[in-house]
This record gives C-alpha cells, structure tokens and sequence, in this order.
C-alpha cells in the first residue's frame, strides 16, 4: 500500500510539472530578458509567450500525433498554443480573483504592478490557490498608517517605467512548507525575496529594476 501510495503521488506531481511547465516557461523567459537583457515590457513579455507558444505547441502535436498519426505543427500553433497563451496573458495582466487578495484595495491597486510581476503571481495562483496577496502599490504615507518607516528606496512605490515592483503575499497561518516552496519559485523566476514582519508575517516579493 505505501508504494502505491509513492507512485500516486509521483505520477501526480509528474502531471503537475508537466501542466505548469508552459506557464513558467513563460514567467522564466519574460523575467530574464527583462532583467538580464534589458528588453523592454512589451518585448520580454513577447518573448516569454513565444517560449510559452512553443511547449504548447509540443504538446498538442504530440497529442495529435497520437490521436492521427500526423504532426500538424503549424495548425497547433495556430489553433491551439496562441489562442491558449493569448488568452492566458490576457487573464494574468487583467484579472485577480477576490479570493486572492486581501481587499478590494489591493484589488484595485493590481493594474498598477509590473506586467511580469503580474504574470509570475498569476502563475502562482495557478498551483496555490490560496495565495492571498497582502499589499501592492504604495505611496509613502502609507507607512506612517502602517506605523512604519517611509522607505524612499521601496519597489512598492511606482517606479519611473510606471509601475510598481514588490507586492506582499500572505504566510501568516499557513503552512511553512507552502511558503517556502513559494518562496523558492519566486526566486527561482528570478525574482527578490524576503520574509519579513511588518505588520504582520508576508512574504514580499519584488522584481529588481533592470
């Protein structure tokens, strides 16, 4: 019974990988040629989704090729990678659920977040559906209601690209295990991190200006 167990467990993470693997391609490739290459937005983010692009692609075809016998690699990309990742990019720049954020504040303050910033959230989201993010966009009397320090170095405030860097996620009350591993995927995409108290036990979360 344990070893089924072990192989449920591995064939079930393997699926995850394997279902996740398009969108961090997507995260990984528009963070480093913004940070790294110093491509603008709108170009890092271009050239994640032709990365995110060419595993779905690989995917559909090669479920096509099971299903016909034929590798129809252009229709795939064409029917179902772009519509997919258009449609993906779509709803990580637009649209944070209610669930995921800690009030209709932080809501509201979404638009005004890096767009790769914005995409690496929505990414998270996808495996953690708990994620609630804590705070975002900031001016500097928002520290003095937070009994804090104004921090006039601080990537929640909007940066001269018009946009703000650092947003909070929330570890209070969940597992540390959780928060680790989603500390090390931020990292891993490239990203700053630091657990910290402020007001309270989060998470923050910022993409280093290029």
């Amino acid at each position: 019974m344990p070893a089924e167990i072990v192989r449920f467990v591995r064939r079930l993470a393997n699926l995850t990988g394997v279902a996740l693997l398009p969108f961090v391609v997507f995260v990984k490739a528009a963070t480093f040629l913004y940070g790294h290459q110093r491509y603008p937005t709108a170009l890092a983010l271009a050239g994640g989704g032709a990365g995110n692009v060419a595993v779905v692609a690989v995917y559909a075809a090669w479920l096509w090729r099971r299903a016909t016998g034929r590798i129809p690699l252009a229709l795939t990309v064409r029917r179902v990678a772009l519509p997919i990742v258009v449609a993906y990019a779509a709803y990580a720049l637009l649209y944070l659920s209610r669930a995921n954020a800690k009030s209709e504040a932080v809501r509201g303050y979404y638009a005004s977040l890096h767009p790769v910033l914005r995409l690496a959230l929505s990414t998270a989201i996808l495996a953690d559906r708990d994620l609630v993010i804590t705070g975002l966009a900031r001016r500097p009397e928002d520290y003095g209601a937070m009994r804090l320090a104004a921090n006039d170095g601080s990537l929640h405030y909007v940066q001269r690209d018009g946009w703000a860097h650092a947003a909070d996620l929330r570890t209070a009350g969940r597992s540390e295990i959780v928060s680790r591993l989603l500390q090390l995927y931020f990292w891993s995409m490239g990203f700053a991190t630091l657990r910290h108290v402020g007001t309270a036990d989060h998470l923050h979360v910022e993409l280093p200006l290029p």
